[in-house]
């Protein structure tokens, strides 16, 4: 085969972008119940992220507003601050508890897309052998990823901001929600979404490689 025929191949099965969207989207419904499942390990490390940040959005908006008292009512609520603090941020511990539950929700989904892979070596290999490309089975898995980190990271965001908000009032009153700058707000929101996304897609990585450098005939000779 010359060069001219494999760039012929290759234009035959090279499917659209919007098709691989379709199969990835059918493949998540099939999955339905595994995929909920690592995406709820998404959902509660990102609700956690959001959570803190948007609460210190809340103590933020308190002490912008110079209130009388505001100092100490934020010294009540739990937060290490002085008469020079002018910008509350995360402390060293609240951190390391983020960083940790990032870690295990990265662990967790990468073991779960190594199974996912071990499932569908047969659907894989069937793939290969219709003349699937490695590119086409790896932005398969990440286009999965991706939606799924898309949907995880969102509701786990919105989530946790809702929650803080809601703390921030009881803890507080409505000084909390009448002194929160929303725009902060809505881009913690945003940026614990883009974090779950980019952990999702982090989290995919190597078991797309693996199943993109599988060979056909020993995909399809896999028992199931």
């Amino acid at each position: 085969m010359n060069f001219h025929d494999q760039r012929r191949v290759q234009r035959q099965v090279k499917l659209p972008f919007l098709k691989s969207l379709e199969i990835a989207v059918k493949s998540i419904r099939v999955r339905f119940f595994r995929s909920l499942i690592t995406t709820l390990s998404l959902v509660l490390a990102v609700s956690f992220l959001s959570f803190i940040q948007v609460s210190n959005d809340v103590a933020n908006g308190l002490l912008a507003a110079k209130m009388p008292g505001a100092r100490q009512v934020l010294i009540r609520g739990g937060y290490d601050i002085d008469d020079t603090t002018t910008r509350v941020g995360s402390s060293p511990k609240q951190r390391w508890i983020v960083i940790l539950s990032l870690l295990v929700c990265v662990v967790g989904i990468i073991n779960a897309q190594l199974m996912a892979v071990t499932e569908r070596f047969r659907e894989i290999g069937t793939m290969k052998c219709l003349g699937a490309l490695n590119r086409f089975v790896l932005r398969l898995f990440l286009l999965e990823a991706g939606l799924q980190g898309l949907a995880g990271a969102g509701a786990g965001a919105l989530a946790g901001g809702l929650f803080a908000v809601g703390s921030g009032l009881i803890r507080f009153g409505a000084a909390a929600v009448r002194h929160l700058a929303w725009t902060d707000a809505l881009v913690s929101v945003v940026v614990a979404v883009g974090v779950g996304c980019l952990l999702s897609l982090v989290g995919v990585f190597y078991p797309a490689m693996v199943a993109a450098r599988m060979q056909p005939v020993e995909a399809m000779r896999v028992e199931q």
